[in-house]
């Protein structure tokens, strides 16, 4: 099955990092959040990836094109150009990069990748989010219920103080950053690929084609209670760098 990965934003609310670079090559640790992200799919088997590139796309080509040469130690013959990798940390992986330009919505950009999924099924994220989701689960889940797309609900953290009060208005709790009751989308759907026809011209994926399938009630949401988080600040950046050097990441499974 393939996994088709958001990569084209911009990441206007974490400037800081994204100058110079898109979202998804902002770095946990030594390596870029979209490298985290496929590392999960690959500890459940699905190494096949789609990734709909735009803004500095070409930053994202270059990392993958020197995969082996960035994260491996190896001998050059500068005479012959011959080269001997002493310790290939390259990935089983395949990766499909396609440039679906730098303003395109995420409907307008599966559809441009729409020819490279030649799976009955398929995966879709975000480039910006890593979680703990037991994938295997998640498409079990997805094939049992029949419907056309599943997408993966998550509990998310308040950004502000939560406050409790009693009848009489006073305030009885506090909690800040608690992680609320609801749940909201948090990516990782598994899609059926004949959803794909829902997709009109450029749009958001969350709105006119989602709209479209809920409402033939064609669409199921997979409950995680786990850990899932977002890079979408600069608060967020150095939330999860903390986590992962201080050996906290819940999402490295593998």
């Amino acid at each position: 099955m393939k996994v088709v990965i958001l990569c084209g934003g911009q990441g206007m609310r974490i400037r800081e990092e994204t100058d110079d670079k898109p979202k998804p090559m902002i770095k946990i640790g030594d390596r870029p959040i979209v490298w985290h992200i496929m590392k999960l799919y690959a500890h459940y088997g699905y190494n096949d990836f789609i990734l709909c590139l735009g803004y500095k796309q070409e930053i994202i080509k270059d990392y993958f094109m020197r995969y082996a040469h960035l994260n491996s130690s190896f001998t050059i013959n500068l005479n012959q150009q011959g080269l001997y990798y002493h310790d290939n940390h390259s990935e089983n992986w395949n990766v499909t990069l396609v440039n679906t330009g730098q303003e395109t919505k995420k409907g307008g950009r599966l559809k441009i990748v729409a020819p490279h999924i030649t799976t009955d099924k398929f995966m879709l994220t975000y480039g910006d989010g890593v979680a703990d989701i037991n994938i295997k689960n998640l498409v079990d889940f997805h094939n049992a219920h029949g419907k056309k797309v599943t997408f993966t609900g998550i509990h998310p953290i308040s950004r502000f103080a939560t406050i409790e009060t009693d009848i009489n208005g006073e305030i009885v709790g506090w909690s800040e950053k608690k992680q609320l009751e609801s749940y909201i989308n948090g990516g990782f759907f598994v899609i059926n690929r004949d959803a794909l026809n829902y997709i009109d011209g450029d749009c958001e994926w969350e709105v006119e084609p989602m709209q479209k399938i809920a409402a033939e009630k064609q669409v199921a949401m997979y409950k995680h209670d786990g850990f899932w988080q977002c890079m979408d600040t600069y608060r967020d950046y150095k939330f999860l760098n903390d986590l992962w050097n201080n050996n906290q990441a819940k999402w490295k499974i593998w």
